[in-house]
């Protein structure tokens, strides 16, 4: 499989996948059922990886918990107007085995499909819940000592961040597992990472899972840091994340680790051996529709940004076409996946899905495609497959006023992107609501004496300047309200050497 500096993932609801394929094929679906050339079709577009979500063993005390929970029920009929008990698994994040759940087709079924994945070209992304396991895990009997016990004081305290689990011996008062700003999970109970004993058995977990895959997502990976396990428990935690990692990576040279993060701990995480950590942030500032936090947010060095994972929308957030205009979510999305570091997309946003789909469900609403999202990212995911945006150089660039009076030029953000062949690409987007002028400053020192194509690989734009103009002023640029432009650089010379070529060829 080709290593490239900046990867693409694409994140599938396998459940919500089988779901669809079980309907086809008029049975129920399993790994094995995933069509061939739906992988062959993911690998053109450009994914390198492929997320599987919530291929875990689950256990029925959650998924009773999801079925009964007032709350989560009326968010699951605001997604499914027609939702029935089956529609409704229960959460793939309330585990009780890493061993892929029998109804999937068990570790077996993952192996032959991963199989099939590596021959082309492929990689497998699995869940790691590090934080908590399901209701109704085994090591409530085998091994309490893994959880945080709780009083009844504290049960009296906060009856929603505690439970009575029935045992075979002594029932247990066991807290839920939760981050220290919202109540617990009651589909969950919280892991004691306190216990050295508990850590340990974490990582044999993690050393069983990468046997299977080539790298994991880690769900809330933040809540095992010391001073975050802390301030919610109240007891200091050893490290956790260098030692696992290490020890993962001992076994399995080069897994990929990713962490779900959030509260700007991604610097810490990443030095704790995280390949890549999300990039919230980035995402909250693209939402907030200012251009200047946005250009402010890639002054941070490439060393933080290269391992940062850009993403519109995921299982946890609202759908990108439901948060933003068509023309803002085009904006947004060439700011985020033209910029470096893990590009993250997820299943249904290439087509405008509307409906957020909870980790709880199995099934996904009917929705039509939105032509214009579907067209755009087809054309986006085509210039990700650039060899320069893969694997090239990034640089974010300087947006000077237009004129003296302008102040537009701060609704500007701009970069390149220079590959082997001394392939250039120029990403310049007016994140603003108005129409917005500046001059791009070009960071190329051999623009002089040749006259430039600019080819907008987003639409059927193309343009010619002259070398000289572009060093002496810059590039002028005049964009609409939230209008975003790829353009390819190429001397007009070369561009007619290849016309003529063609010509020759046809």
């Amino acid at each position: 499989m080709e290593n490239v500096r900046y990867p693409s993932l694409y994140q599938i609801n396998t459940r919500v996948w089988l779901t669809e394929l079980s309907n086809k094929l008029g049975r129920p679906a399993k790994l094995d059922d995933i069509p061939n050339a739906e992988l062959d079709r993911l690998a053109a577009m450009g994914f390198d990886w492929l997320w599987f979500l919530s291929v875990w063993q689950t256990g029925e005390a959650a998924q009773q918990i999801s079925r009964s929970n007032p709350e989560w029920r009326r968010e699951f009929q605001e997604t499914l107007p027609d939702l029935c008990e089956d529609d409704i698994p229960g959460s793939g994040f309330a585990i009780t085995g890493y061993t892929v759940h029998q109804k999937l087709g068990g570790d077996v079924a993952l192996a032959r499909l991963r199989d099939r994945m590596k021959k082309r070209g492929l990689k497998l992304m699995l869940d790691f819940v590090p934080n908590h396991m399901g209701l109704g895990h085994p090591w409530i009997e085998n091994h309490p000592e893994h959880f945080i016990k709780g009083t009844e004081l504290d049960l009296a305290r906060a009856p929603h961040n505690f439970t009575w689990v029935k045992r075979k011996g002594e029932d247990l008062l066991l807290a839920h597992g939760r981050d220290p700003y919202f109540p617990g999970w009651p589909d969950t109970l919280q892991l004691n990472y306190a216990n050295l004993t508990t850590q340990e058995a974490m990582i044999g977990e993690l050393v069983k899972i990468a046997s299977q895959c080539d790298g994991v997502r880690c769900d809330m990976a933040m809540l095992v840091l010391p001073d975050v396990f802390e301030r919610t428990w109240g007891q200091r935690a050893p490290l956790f994340w260098p030692n696992a990692t290490q020890r993962v990576r001992e076994k399995t040279p080069g897994f990929t680790f990713l962490a779900e993060v959030y509260w700007d701990l991604e610097w810490p995480l990443q030095q704790q051996r995280f390949d890549y950590a999300y990039d919230k942030r980035l995402y909250d500032r693209l939402r907030e529709g200012h251009a200047r936090p946005v250009r402010e947010h890639f002054f941070a060095g490439t060393d933080y940004q290269n391992k940062l994972a850009r993403f519109l929308e995921n299982h946890d957030e609202p759908r990108a076409a439901a948060t933003f205009t068509p023309e803002i979510h085009e904006a947004a999305a060439v700011i985020t996946y033209l910029s470096p570091g893990f590009r993250f997309f997820h299943q249904g946003q290439l087509e405008g899905r509307m409906k957020r789909i909870s980790p709880h469900l199995g099934r996904a609403p009917a929705e039509p495609v939105v032509q214009r999202i579907q067209q755009f990212y087809d054309r986006l995911l085509s210039a990700l497959r650039h060899p320069a945006v893969r694997d090239g150089k990034w640089q974010l660039l300087k947006c000077d006023p237009a004129w003296d009076t302008n102040w537009t030029n701060d609704c500007f953000v701009a970069f390149t992107w220079q590959g082997a062949g001394n392939e250039r690409l120029l990403v310049v987007v007016n994140y603003a609501a108005n129409q917005s002028q500046c001059r791009v400053r070009l960071p190329f020192e051999d623009l002089s004496g040749k006259t430039w194509r600019l080819e907008d690989q987003l639409s059927s734009a193309n343009y010619e300047r002259e070398g000289n103009e572009l060093l002496l002023s810059g590039l002028y640029v005049d964009l609409q309200p939230w209008k975003p432009c790829l353009f390819s650089l190429k001397p007009l010379e070369v561009q007619a050497e290849r016309n003529v070529f063609n010509s020759g060829d046809n």
